[in-house]
């Protein structure tokens, strides 16, 4: 793609950036084939491709947003199955960040749309203040039918029941034998709060395959919710608190993986490198790729370093693996937690047209609810072409998308890879 940047602009590191990876695209439109809004609108602004020429004119002629790009911009999904398709190699998550922190310096949006987006920056970053909203919603939801449509929608999707942690916080949970490895587990802010069973599924089969598992108290969130809103700043500041975290962590023991078992999470751990590459600080610079280098989903770390010890089954199960987008598409993670999977022993089945979105993709079927609704149905049209006994995923915005249109159980898939190695069958499976 040809590109007309000044030089001034290619002073600016982001510009720079963003004017190499479009000079890769060839407008061969192959992204629009696998992308989720396409599919569904068939509007070429709402592919990979018409989005990246929006934010072309913008950043390239410094153009204030419009309501029409903010509305093809929004309608995004960050689901990044344009670049595992692209034959060039284009980098559409960095374009696609781009274009969102240049809207929300440049763009006031509606009242409604500034205060649910603003509320959802704080509240889902603060499992405290989520757990509390929670209990407030459970009280509040036989009223719901007198709010406006995505308040409404915020209310039905959001948990009333919240169960308690197996294991209570600490910084360090130590197995009972040899300990053959360190690592750091992201505990997550949603996450904990509404599936803390997940956190102790994966402290359990670490510690028991002879992991010792560092928690920092420190950190929360990973950031990629403010960083998906277009909250530059917040976002960082999320980073770098993260990164000083886990560094102070690594300098007292040495430290084989971080791991993350959230796989939008991961995708932006793997991304602190390149966000801070530019960075004036030389030593925040090198921190962020060491721990963009160390972050690693669950199944992929226990894939690569750990020989499982799973147990004989008592019975065999169909499983439907539903890759997430952010793991498949983000991280490359997509046949790891299938071959793990398979050694357990059951029928692992993948799902058909895995490679698009089930529209959970962070706060998206909280801000875009009609699309994210279609994709929903889709993904549940095609589970149900399998028949399978259970579904397992590595993503809790997904479980818990899918949860709401599926009356399959759907689990995380280091909970089945807890059970599998010895630990507890999770709650939601209630085959015999």
């Amino acid at each position: 793609m040809q590109t007309n940047f000044t030089k001034k602009q290619q002073e600016d590191p982001e510009i720079k950036n963003t004017e190499d990876i479009l000079r890769k695209c060839v407008h061969c439109g192959m992204c629009n084939a696998t992308c989720p809004t396409f599919q569904v609108l068939g509007d070429e602004l709402d592919g990979p491709r018409g989005r990246i020429y929006l934010i072309k004119d913008m950043i390239e002629n410094n153009k204030a947003p419009t309501e029409k790009v903010v509305k093809h911009i929004d309608r995004c999904l960050s689901c990044y199955a344009c670049m595992t398709t692209c034959p060039s190699g284009v980098n559409y998550m960095h374009i696609i960040d781009h274009g969102r922190n240049h809207i929300e310096r440049n763009y006031k949006r509606p009242f409604l749309d500034r205060f649910l987006r603003n509320m959802l920056s704080y509240v889902l970053p603060r499992p405290n203040i989520f757990l509390l909203l929670g209990w407030l919603t459970k009280i509040t939801k036989p009223l719901s039918f007198f709010m406006p449509g995505k308040i409404k929608n915020m209310v039905a999707l959001m948990p009333t029941n919240f169960p308690k942690a197996q294991h209570k916080a600490k910084n360090i949970f130590k197995p009972e034998g040899k300990t053959v490895a360190r690592v750091i587990l992201l505990t997550g802010c949603v996450q904990k709060v509404i599936s803390p069973q997940i956190n102790d599924s994966t402290i359990n089969i670490l510690n028991r395959h002879g992991v010792e598992v560092h928690v920092s108290q420190e950190v929360s969130c990973c950031g990629s919710l403010n960083h998906h809103l277009g909250k530059e700043k917040l976002a960082h500041n999320s980073f770098i608190q993260n990164i000083n975290a886990w560094t102070k962590i690594s300098e007292k023991n040495p430290i084989d993986a971080i791991i993350v078992n959230t796989s939008g999470c991961g995708t932006t751990l793997k991304d602190y490198g390149f966000i801070f590459k530019n960075h004036l600080d030389t030593n925040l610079r090198k921190k962020a790729k060491q721990v963009s280098e160390l972050a690693k989903d669950v199944t992929e770390y226990l894939g690569k370093n750990i020989k499982l010890n799973f147990i004989e089954n008592k019975k065999q199960y169909k499983i439907a693996y539903h890759s997430a987008c952010s793991m498949q598409h983000g991280q490359n993670v997509h046949q790891q937690p299938i071959d793990l999977l398979k050694k357990s022993g059951n029928t692992i089945l993948e799902i058909p047209d895995g490679h698009l979105c089930c529209g959970s993709a962070g706060t998206y079927n909280l801000l875009q609810e009609k699309m994210a609704s279609e994709l929903l149905k889709r993904k549940v049209e095609n589970i149900d072409k399998i028949k399978p006994d259970f579904i397992s995923a590595g993503n809790i915005g997904c479980i818990t998308q899918i949860a709401t249109g599926s009356s399959i159980p759907i689990v995380h898939t280091i909970e089945l890879l807890d059970w599998f190695t010895g630990g507890i069958k999770p709650k939601q499976i209630n085959t015999e």
